[in-house]
């Protein structure tokens, strides 16, 4: 590859928006996970509760991107498809890096509103640029 690869301003600004989409369907997921476990009277380790944060912010992405995809007046089945066959290297290191944020500002896994931004800063960078290279190189998007 070379340098000109990385320089394609639309191939960022559409990866930016798949980043956006993927983002917003796992932080849901994500962040209503830790919530949840914090402001209920349910326990776990911060592992534990990491580990459903993730699940559970893959599946929400999964559901909103079938969402989208059907309102572009695609199939269910294929809009289901479509959404399960994104990347999930990008969906797991976006979840690793909100989860891994959230642990370094709050040491467990609390929701605080001021560490929303910064995860969301961080779990949007992380999976960027593979995103665009998914895009570039392989001419594969989520939509």
């Amino acid at each position: 590859m070379n340098q000109g690869f990385w320089s394609c301003k639309h191939t960022w600004k559409r990866s930016a928006n798949n980043t956006k989409w993927c983002l917003i369907g796992c932080a849901v997921g994500d962040f209503g996970t830790i919530a949840f476990f914090q402001f209920t009277q349910f326990s776990a380790s911060t592992l534990v509760i990491f580990i459903w944060a993730t699940i559970n912010g893959i599946l929400t992405s999964i559901a909103l991107e079938t969402y989208m995809l059907i309102r572009q007046k695609m199939q269910t089945y294929e809009a289901f498809k479509m959404a399960v066959g994104m990347s999930l290297i990008s969906m797991l290191a976006m979840e690793f890096a909100m989860n891994l944020t959230d642990y370094y500002l709050t040491g467990g896994a609390f929701f605080v509103w001021w560490v929303v931004p910064i995860s969301l800063f961080f779990g949007f960078i992380t999976p960027w640029p593979y995103n665009y290279w998914r895009l570039k190189a392989l001419g594969k998007a989520c939509h």
